[in-house]
């Protein structure tokens, strides 16, 4: 599989680039020499190999939840750019 000058083109069409011809002759000869790697990978046989998401074995890496004391409201608040009694106050948005 390879793709054209003129497909090259439309690709930049869509991705809103300009591209001068030096820059096209370039993109085109890149992209030719991806999809070849590309063609090379549908060669292997993989008709024994598991799907995976990921090569290693994962674990849950979360912790298990428990309660502790919530921070103070002074606290949580000290650094507030505005505040009004307990609470942030923040624009009204509609």
């Amino acid at each position: 599989m390879s793709i054209s000058r003129e497909q090259v083109q439309h690709i930049a069409l869509l991705a809103r680039l300009q591209l001068d011809e030096d820059e096209l002759q370039n993109y085109t000869t890149q992209l030719n020499s991806i999809l070849g790697w590309v063609e090379k990978l549908n060669q292997l046989d993989v008709s024994e190999v598991q799907p995976t998401a990921h090569v290693l074995p994962m674990a849950n890496v979360f912790r298990e939840d428990e309660v502790k004391s919530s921070l103070p409201i002074e606290k949580a608040l000290a650094n507030a750019p505005d505040k009004k009694e307990s609470f942030f106050r923040v624009p009204k948005i509609v």
